[in-house]
């Protein structure tokens, strides 16, 4: 027997070579989850600087049920 039980929680990274992109990814995700009662929560961001000077962008956002 198949269990479908809804989704309460969902954690997601996300990663991009600049801010724009980072934030273009979160917001495309963001209209996905709402077709599946998932708003965004909290979104937690880092910025690394390697050793050529060179930024890498880093999130994780996480949705919980709104239903």
């Amino acid at each position: 027997m198949l269990d479908l039980e809804m989704l309460k929680d969902k954690v997601e990274f996300f990663e991009a070579n600049d801010l724009s992109t980072l934030e273009k990814k979160i917001n495309e995700q963001i209209q996905h989850n709402k077709a599946i009662l998932l708003e965004l929560h909290h979104v937690a961001h880092n910025m690394h600087v390697d050793e050529n000077g060179r930024r890498f962008y880093s999130a994780v956002a996480h949705f919980k049920a709104n239903y």
